[in-house]
């Protein structure tokens, strides 16, 4: 799994897999399945490779005075990496899907799953859900069965994708295989933001043959606030091992990029400052999209792409910085003539 790629087998039989985990900014996690055919079925037709790109870097959130803002910041791994993008759910509601976004099959040039196009239409019914609230503590909580809809259907999505993985996979302790985050405007009831965390759980059924799936995924409400907690950025990275320092610790720490964006400009400073106190929801949406988008252009590795999206509590969502277009993939490589050059075999 990686903004580099994913590469596993398709067909039935023996696979032979391995994850590479890499941290943030110093090595991003990413994992490779590498597939032979079942030494056990003569007649067996060859593996089917299967590439995933992962949606990888940053989600910061900001909870202002008559918007939420979704932004989002890429880390550029590799040409493969695909930045957080924020789908559109509803009128006033979004999610980022942190993880693998595309799945792919290089030979068949056919696209397995699409999970950033299809999230919209990813629903399940006669789900009900106890809300798990805030900052990891698994709570019962409020009724979210809305929630738990878009979480169930993107759950039966995943597992109709990882069924055919049969060879031992190894994740980081804790380490969820993706991640959706939800930030959505309630009328009646006000903002929220959640986190859904999705396990990959694998169980040994013969020899080194394992079933794979995607178990339920964990519920984790981050806003609104618990009572005397600030109001202030709620962030998410991927991959979660090894992150950096939040956009609000940078602040904290007075880091110089962030520190040279407010001393230049007054009004910078004075969101930053509402952001340390708390108090995010005295800040006006557009000085706080100015800040955002200056605060992460000041902190991008080169090329990283980044997306941002407003849900009005009276307008909805809207694009304030829509995602870049999508890549063109390669068509299939067309078989070289016998004799041609090669490096081997450069023209005499």
């Amino acid at each position: 799994m990686s903004a580099r790629c994913f590469h596993f087998p398709a067909d039935t039989g023996r696979f032979f897999s391995r994850f590479i985990c890499l941290a943030w900014t110093l090595a991003l996690l990413y994992c490779v399945f590498a597939a032979r055919a079942s030494a056990q079925d003569t007649y067996a037709a060859p593996a089917d490779e299967i590439v995933a790109n992962l949606a990888a870097g940053r989600v910061v959130i900001a909870v202002v005075k008559d918007a939420i803002l979704v932004a989002t910041l890429e880390d550029p791994i590799e040409v493969q990496t695909r930045p957080p993008i924020p789908v559109q759910l509803s009128s006033r509601r979004a999610g980022v899907i942190l993880g693998p976004v595309e799945w792919f099959s290089p030979s068949s040039q056919q696209d397995l799953a699409q999970i950033n196009r299809e999230l919209p239409h990813l629903r399940a019914q006669g789900t009900g859900v106890r809300g798990t609230p805030h900052l990891g503590q698994t709570q019962e909580g409020t009724e979210a069965a809305d929630i738990e809809q878009i979480g169930q259907g993107l759950l039966e999505r995943l597992n109709e994708v990882v069924k055919d993985l049969h060879e031992r996979i190894s994740l980081p302790p804790g380490e969820p295989l993706e991640q959706l985050i939800v930030a959505d405007f309630l009328p009646g009831y006000g903002p929220e933001v959640w986190q859904l965390a999705y396990p990959l759980k694998q169980s040994p059924e013969r020899g080194d043959f394992w079933d794979t799936r995607v178990t339920r995924p964990v519920y984790l409400q981050f806003w609104p606030p618990e009572k005397g907690h600030p109001h202030t950025l709620v962030e998410f990275d991927y991959p979660p091992s090894g992150a950096g320092p939040s956009l609000l610790e940078m602040l904290r720490q007075k880091d110089p990029r962030l520190e040279k964006l407010c001393t230049s400009d007054p009004k910078m400073a004075e969101v930053a400052a509402r952001l340390l106190d708390g108090q995010s929801g005295k800040i006006p949406a557009g000085d706080a999209t100015q800040f955002l988008r200056a605060a992460l252009e000041s902190i991008a590795l080169p090329k990283a792409r980044q997306t941002m999206a407003s849900i009005g509590f009276e307008t909805g969502f809207e694009w304030i910085l829509p995602p870049p277009p999508e890549p063109k993939r390669p068509g299939p490589q067309k078989e070289r003539p016998s004799g041609a050059p090669s490096l081997r075999h450069p023209t005499e």
